[in-house]
């Protein structure tokens, strides 16, 4: 049996693969998409600060408020999107890890609505620990890439199994607990130093994967409550879409009376052809048109 080639393969993963392998494919897809889109934009001349100023505007997440009002669209954009290679590498290994064990205990739903909504929680309070702190006031962090997003998930996991044991480099065991407490505490202790991370990011969805795992299966949940209000809206959407498709139009007094001078003069061009060459002579659509007149009339 002859394998999947390259396309095929990604076709079949973001279709039937783990959602594990679905972020971290559309990771990779909007890094090279970019990339590609510099790399255009230098070939043809055109100013790199340029495109870098556009693409920000378009993908990045600024923790000025200001800024902030103008692009929302940030607090999702930007836990796709990574500049550095490096930076990208590091995640995407990270969520395969992290997503690979979370999917064996939650479902892929689950996996899906942690790294959404764990990257939001994490950019909305670097957004309020920016504009409220003085210290970080002025400081205008970019806040780029997935990794509050993947603290969420990695977070949930430890907490929900924190005896949960992994090779640290493939040859020291170690819980995953400890591993989550030494993130936590990295970015609680580099809070407030010039090191261009968005720990506040971090730490925001280290708070929402803490919270996904509490009451995990009552309609409490954090993640139940999501979820039952998506299929909420989804619902409604389709109820709206629906009925607009299905609504009758009505038509005005012209359009009615156009409509009527052109089906008369239809029918009379087949009563003539009867007349001259018998209703063996009419075409199936004619017939039908015949027939469909006659049960309205």
């Amino acid at each position: 049996m002859q394998g999947r080639n390259f396309i095929d393969e990604l076709r079949f993963q973001l279709r039937s693969g783990t959602m594990t392998n679905r972020l971290i494919i559309v990771n990779v897809c909007v890094f090279l998409s970019l990339l590609l889109i510099r790399k255009a934009l230098l070939l043809f001349n055109i100013d790199p600060l340029m495109s870098d100023v556009w693409i920000h505007q378009l993908f990045d997440l600024n923790s000025s408020f200001s800024a902030f009002i103008r692009a929302p669209w940030g607090l999702v954009t930007s836990i796709f999107t990574h500049e550095q290679f490096g930076h990208l590498l590091f995640n995407m290994l990270f969520l395969y890890f992290s997503g690979q064990f979370f999917e064996q205990y939650f479902s892929r739903k689950k996996l899906w609505l942690t790294y959404l909504f764990g990257g939001i929680a994490g950019g909305i309070l670097e957004l309020l620990a920016n504009n409220l702190f003085p210290a970080l006031q002025g400081t205008n962090v970019v806040i780029l890439g997935a990794s509050g997003s993947i603290m969420a998930i990695f977070t949930a996991l430890a907490f929900y199994q924190p005896n949960l044991q992994v090779n640290l480099f493939g040859i020291f065991p170690i819980r995953i607990y400890f591993l989550a407490l030494f993130f936590l505490f990295k970015d609680l202790i580099n809070i407030g130093t010039d090191d261009q991370i968005a720990h506040f990011a971090h730490l925001g969805g280290a708070i929402f994967g803490l919270l996904s795992i509490q009451n995990l299966h009552s309609p409490k949940n954090i993640l139940n409550k999501l979820d039952g209000l998506i299929s909420r809206l989804t619902a409604v959407f389709k109820r709206e879409k629906k009925a607009k498709s299905t609504r009758a139009r009505f038509k005005t007094d012209e359009e009615f009376n156009s409509e009527k001078r052109q089906k008369q003069v239809k029918m009379d061009q087949i009563l003539d052809k009867i007349s001259k060459s018998g209703y063996d002579s009419l075409s199936k659509a004619e017939k039908d048109f015949l027939f469909h007149q006659s049960k309205n009339s």
